[in-house]
């Protein structure tokens, strides 16, 4: 025994002995220090991270090697020869699946290939300087595979907020994150046809795209982990931190008119076709041959705070870009895009107060006017013609500003615990103005510009983050909890009288009418053998092309949520690590909700692994849900309809058997793997997410009883249980031949969505959520979408080519809320029969296209670049439809957008 004893010392006094204590530095080319580098000991899961300083200290084993990997620098490995090692990082030049990522895992030490679960890191400077792509939404939809965004048009706020979603959940079902913390969502809830109709999601074109330095995008349900809205996943958006360096650039772009189609002569060609001032559009100057010219400038800078890390960081950019005009029918003669003139700030700043504590804070202002043509109104009782002889086309603009700020306290304690304390406060704005329009119960005394009113919402939100990395249990115990206090306030607010008020013919707003009547005109259609038929048809009030809200849609609610969470990632060994989370989440408005979420990761070898996720998941109904009301016109080819949208807590809402809304409840499962190697990596993951009491808008119910001059009414509803299956690819290689820099990436998303149920109750099923309102929530998740991009680079030039699929879409137009027997063709047709036939009328299908952009870049001297470039280079289209379409152009709001090719040039300067 003594034998062994002394055998047994000597092998532990000999690796106490092959070990040895390293320390050093690590700093950018500037010579800045660089916190928060993850140093592993390779081959093993030792490791550190450097402080504030950018210093380490690490035991490892004699002539072993150190890893060193940062998020945007390329990654360096060093054999420890001596007992100090000091290392300079370079930033890397793309998109690297091995950088450690901030979302989905609360270990400092995971990296995107040996995550459990579905993480896509974009490299937002190489994006933006090698594509044409002005927003942020633009930029996602071509480089992200399950993200899709879509431009909208004749969908009041919508044409200004592009609604967005990842795996074809709703733009609420999303949540977004700065820097790791709760970023606020915008106060518009999207209505008529949009995608993600009856949602409410985040304005990411608020975030000016040259203070970004990365996009993460969790894909994967994580409401365990971050709380309601994060059913789909999470988009962290990482700003820069960058000092001693000044970037900026100027592009200037513009949109070829020369739509393609087979439109009728006098149709609003677009060669040419203008609106003229009183918003009419029956003006042909001089051909044009471009339209929707836009000009973004933007500028960043970084300065150094002390000499220990600090540092701030300023972000200043402007947009200015002009409408797009297409080819619309005679109800629609301003279908295009809207026009925005945007101001961006953002700033981002950290100051070390000792060696391991640090204060940040970082946030910005967002301030856009845009401007978008409405419906137009061509003769009837919505037409005065003293003022606009022949009709008009009125303008939707609106003010939107959108402010933040965030600021904690990170610090790190004697026994390796991390603290960080933190307070976010965000707030949305939306201020509309109706120009170009008028009030037609004042007839020629009517104004033609109202302030109409408008909305908003404010969120604060508190976090105590805490954590603790056990390197010494197994593999590596990483622990976190935390808590979470957030406050939500939403707001409707009344515009001006004449933008929300029938007056009577003295001129007087009518509060009584059974004693005062609006203005009349002959009613085109008047029937003397029907006695419900009436001569004259009253002139409607309020401002046209989008009513005001008036003080009794005024809202002012609130209301607050507190939650408590833990999670936990272990490496039981090397190859295997699992991780679990648990949340719990009470509201004052609805209760409480616990959700949780298990996911594993198995290297299956040193360069395959296998991960997979199952958690629980919700998102509480938002106070826009609960509360937004408003009267307004829905036009289509058929005509006007007056739709009254009643908020969820009214009478009216209840009369009709509409219930309370209730959170969302999910369950997500994902199952994939991960591969690399060397120049190639590669992540496959498959997913399955069940939805149940999604919130949708309903159809139209009939209203005309209810003697409000309204003839539908709309609810939000606890309404669908759906079920999405789809599958996640990217594909990436890189390699340096010679001088020769190439690389290809392969991006794509297989998706289907199943309503499982529609949950009407006794009500009618077809009004409840018919046919075609199935068909926009289905069309929110389209089938598939595929990119291939290939990059060269060589000394001063460089070249990006993409090709974008996007599949078939099918959507049900306004023909499906006409009499069926419009569309029997035999009198011994079935019931079954002559709906088929309408429906097969009503389907407009957009048949799959691939979209090619080319970028050509040219360094002519160290510190300036030209680039050349085109968005979808073949001016291609999608399929042309008939004059019952939503918007009442010719295309819907599909993927692929329906302008056409953008041309555009940029000059790039770095100081």
């Amino acid at each position: 025994m003594k034998k062994i004893a002394l055998l047994l010392f000597l092998l532990n006094s000999a690796f106490l002995f092959a070990q040895k204590e390293v320390s050093g530095l690590v700093k950018d080319k500037a010579g800045n220090p660089l916190p928060g580098v993850n140093i592993v000991e390779k081959g093993t899961s030792n490791g550190v991270s450097t402080d504030f300083e950018g210093s380490f200290r690490i035991k490892v084993k004699e002539n072993t090697t150190l890893v060193f990997s940062y998020m945007g620098f390329s990654t360096v490995e060093k054999v420890v020869s001596g007992d100090k090692l000091d290392i300079i990082l370079s930033e890397s030049d793309g998109q690297i699946l091995n950088d450690v990522v901030v979302v989905g895992s609360r270990n400092a030490k995971r990296t995107v290939v040996n995550s459990a679960v579905p993480i896509d890191v974009i490299n937002v400077k190489d994006v933006t300087t090698q594509s044409g792509k002005l927003e942020i939404n633009e930029l996602l939809q071509y480089v992200a595979p399950s993200f899709n965004a879509n431009k909208q048009s004749g969908s009041d706020g919508a044409d200004h907020v592009d609604p967005a979603s990842l795996r074809g959940m709703g733009p609420d079902q999303t949540l977004v994150l700065i820097n790791g913390k709760r970023r606020h969502q915008s106060s518009l809830i999207n209505l008529f046809g949009t995608r993600g109709r009856g949602n409410t999601g985040t304005d990411l074109n608020a975030i000016p795209a040259a203070s970004i330095k990365r996009i993460e995008i969790l894909r994967d349900g994580a409401a365990a982990q971050y709380g309601s809205d994060a059913i789909a996943g999470v988009i962290n958006i990482v700003t820069n931190d960058n000092v001693k360096e000044f970037t900026g650039a100027i592009t200037y772009g513009a949109f070829n008119t020369d739509a393609k189609g087979d439109f009728p002569e006098g149709t609003a060609n677009t060669k040419g076709y203008r609106l003229d001032q009183k918003g009419y559009g029956n003006s042909y100057g001089k051909n044009q041959d471009f339209d929707g010219g836009s000009l973004k400038v933007s500028a960043n800078y970084g300065t150094p705070i002390g000499t220990k890390g600090g540092f701030v960081n300023v972000t200043g950019e402007f947009l200015n870009k002009n409408k797009t005009l297409r080819p619309g029918f005679d109800f629609r003669k301003g279908f295009g895009e809207a026009e925005i003139q945007g101001v961006n700030l953002f700033v981002n700043l950290a100051v070390p107060i000792s060696e391991k504590t640090q204060f940040y804070a970082f946030g910005g202002s967002n301030f856009r006017d845009t401007d978008a043509y409405a419906f137009t109104r061509n003769d009837g009782e919505r037409v005065v013609e003293a003022i606009y002889p022949g009709g008009f086309t009125p303008r939707i603009t609106s003010k939107i500003n959108d402010n933040s700020i965030a600021a904690g306290i990170r610090t790190e304690t004697s026994g390796g615990w991390k603290w960080d304390f933190s307070n976010t406060l965000g707030k949305n704005k939306f201020h509309y103005d109706i120009k170009g329009t008028l009030n037609a119960s004042l007839e020629e005394k009517s104004p033609t510009e109202f302030d109409a009113g408008g909305h908003s919402l404010l969120q604060n939100t508190t976090n105590l983050d805490v954590s603790k990395n056990y390197g010494d249990i197994l593999g590596g115990l990483n622990l976190a909890f935390g808590a979470e206090f957030r406050v939500e306030q939403f707001e409707i607010f009344a515009g001006e009288e004449g933008s929300y008020a029938t007056y009577d013919t003295n001129g007087v707003p009518i509060t009584d009418p059974t004693t005062q009547s609006a203005p009349t005109v002959p009613n085109p259609d008047y029937d003397p053998t029907d006695p419900d038929s009436s001569p004259t048809i009253p002139r409607p009030g309020g401002s046209q092309g989008f009513p005001g809200y008036s003080p009794a849609n005024e809202v002012n609610k609130s209301r607050t949520n507190f939650s408590l969470y833990t999670d936990a990632e272990l490496d039981v060994t090397e190859a295997w690590m699992v991780s679990g989370a648990v949340r719990y989440e009470n509201y004052s408005d609805f209760g409480s909700t616990v959700n949780g979420k298990l996911a594993s990761r198995l290297k299956l070898t040193d360069k395959i692994n296998l991960r997979g996720s199952v958690s629980t998941g919700f998102r509480a109904p938002s106070l826009a849900q609960i509360y937004y009301n408003l009267r307004f016109t829905n036009f289509s080819s058929a005509g006007a309809t007056e739709v009254l949208l009643a908020p969820n807590d009214s009478e009216i809402t209840k009369a009709f058997g509409i219930q309370k809304l209730n959170e969302e409840k999910a369950v997500n499962a994902s199952l994939g793997f991960t591969a690399s190697f060397g120049d190639f990596t590669a992540t496959v993951d498959g997913y399955l997410i069940n939805v149940k009491d999604r919130i949708v808008l309903t159809g139209y119910f009939d209203a005309t009883a209810l003697g409000m001059n309204v003839d539908k009414a709309q609810f939000f509803v606890n309404g669908v249980d759906t079920k999405t299956t789809g599958m996640d690819i990217v594909l990436a290689w890189k390699k340096t031949i010679n001088e020769n820099r190439l690389g290809a990436t392969l991006v794509g998303n297989i998706n289907h969505m199943k309503i499982d149920k529609v949950k009407n109750g006794d009500l009618d099923e077809k009004t409840f959520f018919g046919e075609r309102d199935r068909a926009f929530l289905l069309a929110s998740a389209p089938p598939n979408k595929f990119g291939l991009n290939l990059n060269y680079g060589r000394k001063w030039f460089d070249a990006g080519l993409a090709f974008t699929r996007f599949s078939e879409v099918k959507l049900l137009d306004y023909q499906m809320d006409e009499d069926p027997e419009d569309y029997r063709t035999d009198p011994s047709e079935t019931d079954a029969q002559v709906f088929a036939n309408q429906k097969k009328a009503a389907t407009d299908t957009y048949g799959a296209k691939i979209v090619t952009d080319l970028t050509l870049g040219f360094k002519v001297s160290k510190s300036t670049k030209i680039s050349i470039g085109a968005n979808n280079l073949f001016n291609i289209y999608p399929d042309q439809q008939d004059d019952w379409v939503e918007a009442g152009g010719y295309w819907d709001a599909v993927q692929m957008g329906f302008n056409g090719a953008y041309y555009y040039a940029r000059l790039g300067f770095n100081f």
